[in-house]
């Protein structure tokens, strides 16, 4: 990617985007925002989480592109009876109003892609780390 502070949409688009998830240093870095969806780049560091959340309006799939993580989903914050180790390749279908949070377990930076359906964050919107994201979101 040539500038990691551009949000590509509303534009047509091309991406590697297994690449374009690999190559980005940020917690969340949105890729692209459209009407009804939107991309976003993610980088997990060893041992942090995304961070348990629900979004009432959005459905969410998230694609891990490298590293290993732990699933967490339920109907409410204490029922996250939905739990799955997950690795390269695997891909996790959140519906809207799910509880769910994603830990790196590995040894290195969880890297992934997630859509949300319709878009969730601002266009554009890059958090360095997820503090700075948690500031932002209050």
């Amino acid at each position: 990617m040539q500038n990691n502070r551009i949000d590509y949409g509303n534009e047509p688009f091309i991406a590697n985007i297994a690449g374009a998830a690999c190559e980005n240093p940020y917690y969340r870095r949105i890729l692209w925002t459209g009407e009804h969806l939107q991309v976003s780049l993610m980088s997990i560091p060893v041992g942090n989480e995304i961070g348990l959340e629900k979004h009432p309006d959005n459905d969410q799939f998230i694609r891990i592109e490298n590293g290993c993580g732990q699933v967490f989903m339920g109907s409410s914050a204490e029922n996250l009876n939905i739990q799955k180790r997950v690795n390269s390749n695997y891909a996790v279908m959140v519906p809207a109003g799910t509880w769910h949070n994603i830990k790196n377990i590995g040894s290195t930076p969880l890297k992934i892609y997630t859509i949300y359906a319709p878009a969730h964050h601002p266009k554009g919107t890059v958090h360095e780390t997820r503090s700075i994201a948690e500031k932002e979101e209050d």
